[in-house]
């Protein structure tokens, strides 16, 4: 299905997409049948060896008797993957390349246990859809993870979801099928797992208005004017955390944040007119939602991606944590919080991701994917800083004539791939493009 696109980049498609149905419809209420575990929770893990999947493993060493994982999926790391093998014992081993199984199988023979080993994107899947597990976490990096996210869906296993990919890409199509399914979608990252805290046990309509906090980035101080000079050692260099070059290029443009919005769109329901992006430097406050009677709740605490992704796995409980590896606010440490209204000037991400989400179906994987592409050339000093919006919103343009409003699963993939390629093309050949705004 085609729609009819007008002229202006501020309005991708002349009209709304059809809607999709929301993980969580403003509310989250636990099942009225749930009782507190009195067995540990069967889990898989999609991206163990990545930054996601260590933080998670690290709390499932520490909450061993609460937690089982049964499967583990990694990609080329074989030698970490080995060590995770050892310690956990799980009972299936997804890893990416056929050629790495020997080498894994040596490094392993003196495991306690002996895993059956899997390989490639079925390995993914039947890691991600195992009989054994309630849930899967989904570390798993870029459309890769679509696949097996869909698997473990239609298994009926609830996923505690850190690809960003399956909503903002992948909603049109997994948001039905996890509904068809009764599959509970479980925020991992801080600024989602902040709202999904906020809404719980709200009532039906009780939801007016999301705001999400974002950092500002690397040039929140910055004027505008001074753009132009941005050096890749500046853009990597966040004024609060170490993180990823590439996510810290996205808290930098706002990117991050824009992708966020459309993330929130698809968790909650909620129309894009009532989300809303707000700086606060401190990072303290990770996001907060406005109630019907103009009630703000917030979810607060030190910038630590522990908490959200142990959520995911303990909810709806909440586990008791040691004061010595999970430290507690302080106020007084804390000092003043700050807010202040994002420049589009500066961050004209932020128009796009708005643009992008309101048109829907695969202009939002459009637009992460160019946007993906764009950061990494400009890492390697292709194009400059201020080039990654101007090809990122010249690629969601060159998309309107081939938008796809109700995309399956294909339809995704492709575009997904079609936007890098174009994104790249057009660098290389150095096509001009206009202002992102």
């Amino acid at each position: 299905m085609r729609v009819h696109t007008s002229n202006s980049r501020s309005s991708v498609v002349s009209r709304c997409t059809p809607q999709v149905p929301p993980a969580w419809p403003g509310r989250a209420v636990a099942p009225a049948d749930y009782k507190n575990r009195t067995t540990p929770k069967p889990i898989s893990l999609l991206g163990s060896t990545g930054s996601i999947g260590t933080q998670t493993l690290d709390i499932c060493g520490e909450f061993s008797d609460r937690f089982d994982v049964v499967a583990l999926a990694a990609g080329r790391n074989i030698e970490l993957l080995a060590e995770q093998i050892k310690q956990f014992q799980p009972k299936l081993v997804g890893i990416s390349n056929g050629e790495d199984v020997d080498a894994l199988k040596e490094l392993i023979k003196d495991a306690p246990t002996q895993p059956e080993i899997v390989v490639g994107m079925d390995g993914q899947c039947a890691v991600a859809s195992h009989p054994d597990i309630e849930a899967v976490v989904t570390g798993i990096v870029g459309c890769a993870g679509l696949k097996p996210t869909c698997a473990a869906i239609e298994a009926g296993k609830d996923i505690c979801l850190a690809n960003k990919e399956t909503l903002i890409a992948g909603g049109p199509a997994v948001l039905p099928l996890a509904a068809k399914h009764g599959v509970h979608i479980l925020p991992a990252d801080s600024e989602h797992s902040a709202l999904f805290q906020c809404i719980q046990g709200m009532p039906e309509g009780g939801l007016r208005r999301i705001v999400l906090t974002a950092s500002g980035g690397a040039f929140r101080d910055w004027p505008v004017e001074k753009l132009k000079d941005v050096t890749v050692a500046d853009a990597i260099t966040h004024p609060n955390w170490s993180m990823g070059k590439k996510i810290t290029v996205d808290s930098a443009t706002l990117m991050n944040k824009g992708l966020e919005v459309i993330e929130a769109h698809y968790l909650y329901g909620t129309s894009y007119d009532n989300i809303e992006i707000v700086i606060h430097p401190q990072s303290i406050i990770h996001s907060m939602v406005e109630t019907a009677d103009s009630s703000v709740l917030g979810q607060l605490g030190w910038p630590d991606m522990r908490l959200p992704i142990l959520y995911t796995l303990s909810w709806p409980e909440r586990f008791d944590t040691s004061e010595q590896t999970w430290p507690r606010l302080d106020f007084l440490e804390m000092g003043d919080l700050t807010f202040k209204k994002p420049d589009h000037a500066k961050y004209p991400s932020m128009q796009l991701a708005y643009a992008a989400g309101r048109a829907g179906g695969t202009m939002t994987g459009v637009l992460s994917a160019a946007n993906e592409k764009a950061v990494e050339l400009f890492l390697e000093e292709r194009i400059g800083y201020l080039d990654i919006m101007k090809y990122v919103g010249a690629c969601c343009d060159a998309h309107k004539a081939d938008h796809v409003v109700q995309p399956s699963l294909e339809d995704i993939v492709h575009f997904d791939a079609w936007a890098r390629d174009w994104t790249a093309a057009a660098i290389a050949s150095g096509k001009q493009v206009a202002a992102a705004v």
